[in-house]
Order: structure tokens, then sequence, then C-alpha cells
């Protein structure tokens, strides 16, 4: 009963429409209705800023988009380790078969239909990929999980079904109809590619990167592919959700997840993800 009425609530409402006002609320610049809806907020979530830098607010977009104190999240310096670009708990894992992974336990969708690219897809056929949920209390930046360099970013309009484990469950190829952005990042010196894939969600349906200067949100229609050609060191900032979403991380053959991040699992910014064999051996440098 609990179930059906999150995914009634969450779901069976005019869900873009819902996103856009709360987009305008939280853009509301005043500290006093910032306090009282964070009052609200957090009668529901477990809401911390211990760690944060400021921990007052002109808007409620502040807060969710709110940066950490320095040194809060250290970064896994380890020339084999590919880290965790955000705070999460880890869902559905493991190695891409056929074309084929799994939003949660019986629900499989395809790469064609999440990257919608086919050149992109023959990159991971073989390789490994995991699925990062933000709560909507945790850090909302995202960074590099690796020295890298972004060379595209693909931008699929969609929709905003809710992506906590209770829609993954009832709505089939639920990534591959949400609003997302393809973001490839060349690592190494031999060209292996890690994408990242920022999908979003009922209310957090607005994706910043900082080294394209578009918002990328519902509104946005194009151009779908945004060239560019952006060096990022390893734990470095690369945007934020409005609010909060989910990432999809897609790693080569040959890179597997690290031993023990099991679903359900919590990892944070610079934590390792990925165990990239003889990675020390090759120059770092993209």
């Amino acid at each position: 009963m609990t179930e059906n009425l999150n995914f009634l609530l969450t779901n069976r409402i005019p869900r873009r429409w819902l996103t856009l006002l709360v987009g305008r609320l939280s853009r509301i610049e005043s500290p006093l209705f910032a306090r009282l809806a964070i009052g609200v907020w957090r009668l529901f979530t477990d809401l911390d800023f211990s760690e944060a830098r400021h921990t007052r607010f002109n808007s409620l977009r502040e807060c969710f988009t709110r940066e950490l104190k320095a040194g809060a999240r250290p970064v896994n310096a380890d020339a084999e380790v590919i880290v965790s670009p955000c705070d999460a708990i880890v869902g559905a894992n493991g190695m891409v078969r056929d074309g084929m992974l799994l939003q949660t336990k019986g629900f499989p969708y395809s790469l064609m239909d999440l990257l919608a690219d086919e050149r992109l897809v023959s990159r991971y056929l073989n390789g490994s990929y995991v699925t990062l949920r933000l709560t909507s209390s945790m850090y909302h930046r995202f960074h590099a999980p690796y020295d890298c360099r972004v060379r595209r970013v693909t931008y699929i309009s969609g929709d905003t079904w809710n992506v906590n484990p209770i829609a993954l469950k009832r709505v089939e190829k639920l990534f591959c109809k949400n609003e997302r952005a393809v973001v490839e990042c060349q690592i190494g010196s031999r060209g292996a590619l890690l994408t990242l894939v920022p999908v979003a969600a009922i209310v957090v349906a607005s994706i910043r990167l900082k080294f394209i200067d578009v918002l990328l949100h519902l509104r946005y229609r194009g151009p779908n592919v945004i060239e560019c050609d952006a060096a990022l060191a390893k734990g470095e900032e690369m945007g934020w959700f409005e609010h909060g979403s989910t990432i999809i991380v897609f790693a080569p053959e040959g890179v597997p997840l690290c031993e023990g991040l099991l679903e359900g699992a919590r990892i944070k910014v610079g934590e390792a993800l990925f165990r990239w064999p003889g990675a020390s051996s090759e120059a770092r440098g993209p």
C-alpha cells in the first residue's frame, strides 16, 4: 500500500509541470522562504549541513547545489583507481552483456536505447557499468572520475519519471525515457573512454556542466550534440544537478567495478569505483 501511494504521488501527476514549478520555486531569492522550505524538507530526509561550506542560503536552489568544505571529499590517488563522481547509493551494476544491462532485477534495457549512439554502444559491449543514485538530501555536485578530457556531450530530451527503487521496479526502460546527458570522457593516452550519463527525474530536470555554457533542462531542445574540449583532473568538479538524481557510469572492457561495491552500498565522491589494471604503466595525460 505504501509503495502504491508513493508511486501514485510521484509519477501519476503532471510530472513536467510539477518539475517546472519546483524549479521556479527553488529560484526564489528569499532567506525566509528558503529556511521554511528547508525545514519542511528536513521532515522527510536526513539532510545534513555539517560538511557544507555554507549553512545559510538565499534560495532553495543554493541549498540543493551547496558546495562542501575544502577537503571534505579526499580523492583516491591510486593511478589504477577510477573514483566515484558523486555521493550515491550503488544501484544495478555489472557487465554489459549482449548490449543489455539492468535497471533493477528483472528489468533489462539496452545500451542503444540509453545512449542512442551506435559508436558509443560498440565501446561498451563487453564493458562494465554502475548505477549511482543520489537521494534528495545528498551532495548534488559531481566530479571527474579520472584525469580526462571531455570531448562531447549529447543531450537527450525526455520525461521526468521518478528514479527511486519503487519506480524502477514498475516502469520498464525508465532511464531511457527520462531526460539525460551523455558525457564522453577520454582517459589515458590510448583513447580509453569513460562515459557518464546523468539522468534527470521528477523535480530534478536541470543538469549543469561547468565546461559548457548551457543549462540542460526541459526547455532546452538542442543542438543535441555539443562538441567541447575540457581537460579535468581526477576529482575536479564537472557540474551539478539542480536538485539530484542518478548517474550511470560506463567503463571499457577490462575495467571492472571494485570488489565490495554491492547494490545498496553507499559511496562518496573520490572513493574507489572501478579498478583499471595496468593504468599506472600508461601515460595518464589524455
